[in-house]
């Protein structure tokens, strides 16, 4: 018989780990407590029901291009960064490509997770879920985790001395719904990650005045990177990863600090981030201008809250407020499982690869999309379901952790601070790694990691697209399992896809660019022969 796999969730995660498991002839049950997929993304929907959304942008903060599933392009004429209505909308697409709404049981809660008694040998679980106030028992043969990290606000209000005592409203970010609520109001966005930049830009549309409290700063980009192009397919190279990883960490933390402040001087503009953290940037197109016009004050971390005010740290003078957000970032919780199956120590849980829980006698148990990648997340969840749908069969490649065996290893490991919360807090934060290392890893699991050197041999154009190109998905279906025929053609035609919704205006007599594109050509050759010859 095939082998059962229940799949907790249909957003992103639950979508592609359906998939994977079809494409490696197991047979997936996927558990949606909501009436359809997309998860976060249905955004629109979320409010009209009048539950709280999470996203206050609801345009993605990625590329179509470096965020597509990988043997499903966007198409062509979608915007280069998309709202969350097309983004819904390529996920319904995806899920009628390749038939994933048979194996989903809407309206169903996981209610818990449970080993089987024989657990050791078999490695079966347990799955109770509930549907219209009925509960229903069945056994699988391995278990998916795809319910996001999303789901549990951190909100550490023993660190805001004084906040028991103000009597403006305080919410986290999680609550925000509309900026109608901030209308004419005094509003403080405490926390610098996405969220809060975010927030506070569309506060400051309507309220009298915004104050965006950050207690380490923050590099932030802009969606819009050199020359124009989108900043994760300048930034997201083979070439700039194998510079980052292999420069000194000053240098390397030199380098991201000149790019980002090419835009605009940070300390100009009190966002400095400090020396010792690294921290994952944060994008937003209109921070800047709306701190020279004014709309956005930035102010250090909170010291204290009085009645009607607020005090900085190294900040004299009190801050008149009305109204609180806290974007202080979530915790990871899945109350459907047992605490000794992913156990959580200092803020992080215990995974191999992020992905399987390190403890278990059998590998029949995987978190999905619990990392924060500097980069699109859905490659990367697509990723970790082929390596684990693969595991599952037997096929997969060592999930034992090893030894870390070298620096880039311990590195790759290593947990970044989140840019969001106390660092005094001890909930779980959401994993933070590095985009293209963590994906290369799994893809040299299964196989499925291009060979640069090796194309090179064979098709050279598609060797250095793929080296100095943006690392786009496509390029883990070139070979290996789950290979993919128009992988290279997607690949070489990945930048007419950017310019197709943009070039909508060609002026008169404006030249081709072949002559420049050979000019490019004949520069990558030759930087290439350097590179090798090293």
């Amino acid at each position: 018989t095939e082998m059962r796999v229940a799949v907790v969730g249909a957003g992103v995660s639950g979508l592609t780990a359906t998939k994977c498991c079809l494409d490696e002839g197991l047979e997936p049950t996927c558990f949606e407590q909501s009436r359809d997929i997309g998860g976060l993304w249905r955004y629109t929907e979320h409010i009209e029901a009048g539950r709280p959304s999470l996203y206050p942008s609801v345009i993605s903060n990625t590329s179509k291009e470096m965020s597509a599933f990988s043997d499903f392009p966007f198409p062509e004429h979608f915007p280069v960064f998309l709202p969350n209505a097309l983004l819904l909308d390529y996920l319904r697409r995806y899920a009628e490509r390749f038939s994933l709404r048979e194996h989903i049981r809407f309206g169903t809660t996981v209610v818990s997770i449970r080993k089987q008694p024989d657990f050791a040998t078999t490695g079966q679980w347990n799955v109770v879920t509930e549907a219209d106030g009925k509960q229903t028992s069945d056994v699988f043969d391995a278990v998916m985790v795809c319910s996001g990290s999303f789901s549990e606000p951190s909100l550490p209000l023993q660190c805001f001395p004084g906040i028991e005592r103000f009597r403006g409203q305080y919410f986290h970010s999680r609550q925000y719904k509309h900026p109608d609520v901030f209308q004419g109001k005094r509003v403080l966005v405490v926390g610098m990650g996405n969220s809060g930049v975010d927030i506070a830009v569309e506060a400051s549309r309507v309220a009298a005045k915004v104050t965006l409290s950050t207690t380490r700063g923050a590099w932030l980009l802009s969606r819009v990177f050199e020359h124009g192009y989108p900043w994760d397919m300048i930034l997201n190279t083979h070439l700039m990863s194998l510079i980052k990883t292999n420069l000194p960490a000053p240098l390397s933390w030199w380098l991201i600090n000149y790019k980002v402040n090419q835009w605009f001087n940070h300390k100009n503009y009190g966002l400095q981030p400090e020396k010792r953290y690294f921290l994952v940037p944060v994008l937003n197109d209109d921070l800047p201008s709306y701190i020279l016009t004014g709309r956005i004050t930035i102010k250090p971390g909170v010291k204290e809250f009085k009645d009607n005010s607020v005090l900085f740290h190294n900040c004299p003078e009190e801050e008149p407020i009305d109204i609180v957000v806290f974007c202080t970032g979530y915790i990871i919780s899945f109350p459907f499982l047992e605490e000794s199956v992913v156990r959580v120590e200092n803020k992080h849980a215990s995974l191999y690869k992020y992905v399987f829980p390190t403890h278990l006698q059998k590998p029949t148990l995987a978190v999905l999309g619990l990392i924060k990648p500097f980069g699109a997340i859905m490659p990367v969840v697509e990723m970790q379901a082929r390596w684990v749908s693969r595991v599952f069969k037997g096929r997969g490649a060592n999930v034992s952790p090893p030894v870390p065996q070298n620096a880039a290893q311990t590195k790759l490991d290593t947990f970044y601070p989140s840019s969001q919360g106390d660092p005094r807090d001890k909930k779980v934060q959401i994993l933070k790694t590095e985009w293209l290392i963590y994906l290369d890893t799994l893809a040299s699991f299964i196989g499925a990691k291009p060979s640069v050197l090796g194309l090179l041999c064979t098709d050279p154009w598609l060797a250095l697209t793929i080296f100095f190109g943006p690392c786009s998905p496509y390029q883990y279906r070139l070979g290996g399992p789950g290979r993919w025929e128009g992988a290279r053609q997607a690949i070489l035609t990945q930048w007419d896809r950017v310019l197709k919704p943009t070039r909508t205006r060609v002026p008169a007599g404006s030249s081709s660019a072949f002559p420049s594109l050979l000019t490019l050509v004949g520069f990558l050759l030759l930087l290439a022969a350097v590179i090798f010859g090293f």
